[in-house]
């Protein structure tokens, strides 16, 4: 009984932690609006710099500190992560410019399309088999993308973009068993030096926002570390907890809480041909999703029966 109730905590927790993770990166757009009188690389800048002052904080409190300071003697995990980092910054400035250049809508359909690019790059570069239905949903959403560049005469970049380079940084970090605290905490700290000349370089050109446009935007600008690292860390905590196919499907509350904040609160062009290309896209989500999720029930039940003496 006892287990039943510890059970059933876990999975409460591991539920909000994942809601309130994909609901942060979901509104994100807002509060990247609310900075946007900084420049997107500026923007960066801060991320990098304040979410690896958080970082470090939360690696103190959970005693990760020994694990992390392990890693400078390990040469090929440093390169690995200095590629992740470079990845990543890639997928931030790419969010950032679209959500405040009017592309918020094709950055949500580049989250919408992110697990089904990570599964044609698991099969290019792992090895990893597609089956009919993994197909199919690629078809349909490659039709979709194929539908907007005909229609109107414009490749969704941003999409591919975000799509390409955060499925490039998971296959990245797959070669890194590291937890996704210290992986980031290292990649924010890769980024430090960048990061501060480009701030200073632009102090020095007398064009940073930082500091000149009222405490309120400086507090802002501060807060992207947190907003950084706080969705991090919930997410980890609900992996943890939940199943991989409970994740997956709740994951896709990010890009649609996006999707509706470009569409009705940021008023973006929304034709009935990106219509199209939207519904194209989830029909091949719901493909792939109902795919995993009939799979992921198979294993269970042949390890069940493994388990039968």
């Amino acid at each position: 009984m006892e287990h039943s109730v510890e059970s059933d905590r876990e999975l409460k927790i591991g539920v909000l932690s994942a809601l309130s993770a994909f609901l942060i990166w979901g509104l994100s757009p807002l509060y990247y609006r609310a900075i946007g009188a900084a420049p997107a690389l500026e923007i960066i800048a801060h991320r990098a710099l304040w979410s690896l002052l958080f970082t470090l904080l939360m690696i103190g409190f959970s005693g990760q500190i020994r694990v992390f300071i392990r890693l400078f003697s390990d040469y090929r995990i440093l390169l690995i992560l200095l590629l992740s980092s470079l990845l990543v910054s890639v997928n931030w400035l790419g969010f950032i410019w679209a959500v405040n250049n009017g592309k918020a809508l094709e950055a949500s359909m580049g989250y919408f399309i992110m697990p089904i690019v990570m599964v044609l790059l698991g099969r290019l570069f792992l090895d990893e088999r597609l089956n009919r239905n993994q197909l199919l949903s690629l078809l349909l959403v490659c039709l979709g993308v194929l539908n907007l560049l005909i229609a109107l005469r414009q490749l969704p970049w941003i999409a591919l973009l975000l799509a390409v380079s955060f499925g490039f940084y998971s296959l990245v970090r797959k070669k890194v068993a590291v937890s996704a605290l210290v992986g980031l905490t290292m990649e924010c700290l890769m980024l430090a030096p960048l990061a501060l000349g480009y701030l200073l370089f632009l102090e020095q050109r007398g064009t940073l926002v930082f500091a000149t446009r009222g405490v309120d935007l400086d507090l802002l600008l501060i807060g992207s570390g947190l907003i950084t690292a706080l969705p991090l860390i919930l997410f980890t905590s609900a992996s943890k907890r939940l199943r991989l196919g409970t994740v997956g499907l709740l994951q896709y509350l990010n890009p649609t809480c996006q999707f509706l904040l470009a569409v009705f609160l940021f008023n973006e062009a929304f034709s009935q041909h990106h219509l199209n290309t939207f519904i194209l896209i989830w029909l091949g989500l719901a493909v792939f999703t109902l795919d995993s999720r009939y799979r992921m029930k198979r294993e269970l039940q042949q390890r069940k029966l493994a388990d039968i003496p």
